[in-house]
């Protein structure tokens, strides 16, 4: 059940028992053999309004014991020899959200004026001490009883709490541990290899340089993608081991990736539009991460002369489309690869919309579309 049906369900709850406790206590008042008196009015008031002002107790508990008490001393004053059912329940509901010490205090107050309140009542009911007593006692024995369930179940949901608490506490240490290891694991496999092709290509640039060769475009652009790809192993390392939500790229770093577009011979365009403003840090990364990707496809399978860019800064969303002129068929069945699925799964996680398909004019288009909200 959602958390909105469940408040739904807790406020229609506490309402039936609400009425049905004023009903009861009604009738029981109903049923006695009360003369005609001025003061009947205001004791069947009391009456009714002991028994619905429970439909706030799981809101306001302190509040309806206090004016569940002061009903019970008010229609007991009068005359009316009904129990105090409402305040048993608004006892229960009070200790079961904490509030004991001022439970204990305004029963306390209540078992010693209550009495009062009956001995002082007009009409001819019961009124001996042997009666008030007897009363006393019983009232006692039911106050205890409330509380002692309000108190029981206010330590099953602590317990409960707590066990949930520790529970989180220790997925997030395995979470920890995972990332740890990943981390690790990352280090040891990729960093290696990515500083070998670095060095090698940085070194290709000396050696034709120290001849006096042209430097092949194809070679500085290894050499500009080895350096970016350990900035960002770099960078990612460090968010796995610390879990950081801070990403070292984002919209501002999109003409980084034009220029390294360029570089390899995909002449690519970006467009802004809209009036620029911050975004939140998931929306920045995943934006440039869309972007990243899609470019990545371009220059891998789509065999494009040329890419455009377009970030539209909107007041609820940033909008992101991607356009090339590849060889993308408009009639084929699109077969997502590991890239666009992350791609999707980003966007999603955001509560964003993606498109990435084949245009008819041909090439391919990813267009997004991620709501400015703020992810925890």
């Amino acid at each position: 059940m959602s958390t909105g049906l469940a408040s739904v369900w807790a406020q229609v709850r506490g309402w039936v028992i609400a009425v049905c406790v004023a009903a009861m206590l009604l009738i029981t008042a109903l049923a006695e053999d009360h003369a005609a008196r001025d003061l009947d009015v205001l004791g069947y008031a009391f009456v009714v309004t002991s028994g619905l002002a429970l439909a706030f107790g799981r809101r306001a508990p302190v509040p309806v014991l206090a004016v569940t008490g002061l009903c019970a001393l008010g229609y007991n004053a009068v005359g009316f020899e009904v129990p105090a059912v409402a305040y048993l329940f608004a006892v229960y509901a009070a200790v079961r959200s904490g509030h004991r010490i001022i439970t204990l205090v305004t029963s306390v107050a209540l078992l010693l004026t209550l009495p009062l309140a009956v001995m002082a009542s007009p009409g001819d009911g019961p009124a001996g001490d042997a009666f008030v007593q007897a009363r006393g006692v019983l009232e006692l024995a039911w106050l205890i009883a409330a509380g002692a369930a309000g108190e029981a179940l206010w330590q099953a949901e602590r317990r409960a709490n707590e066990a949930e608490r520790t529970r989180e506490e220790t997925a997030r240490l395995r979470a920890t541990e995972e990332r740890l290891h990943i981390a690790r694991e990352l280090h040891d496999s990729l960093t290696h290899q990515i500083s070998i092709v670095k060095v090698q290509a940085e070194v290709a640039v000396h050696l034709a340089r120290k001849r006096g060769e042209r430097v092949p475009e194809a070679l500085l652009a290894i050499q500009q993608a080895g350096r970016e790809a350990t900035r960002e192993l770099r960078a990612t390392l460090e968010t796995l081991r610390d879990d950081g939500e801070t990403s070292a790229h984002g919209l501002d770093h999109l003409p980084e990736l034009v220029e390294r577009a360029l570089g390899i011979g995909l002449k690519t365009t970006l467009t802004i539009e809209g009036q620029r403003h911050d975004v939140p840090d998931a929306v920045d990364r995943t934006a440039y991460r869309i972007v990243q990707e899609s470019l990545t496809n371009t220059a891998r399978h789509a065999a494009a002369a040329t890419a455009s860019i377009r970030i539209d800064y909107r007041s609820d969303a940033v909008a992101i489309q991607i356009d090339d002129d590849g060889t993308a068929d408009p009639g084929a069945e699109l077969v997502p690869g590991v890239g666009l699925l992350g791609m999707r799964e980003r966007v999603t996680a955001l509560g964003g919309r993606l498109r990435a398909e084949p245009r008819v004019e041909g090439g391919f288009t990813v267009q997004a579309e991620l709501p400015m909200v703020r992810v925890s």
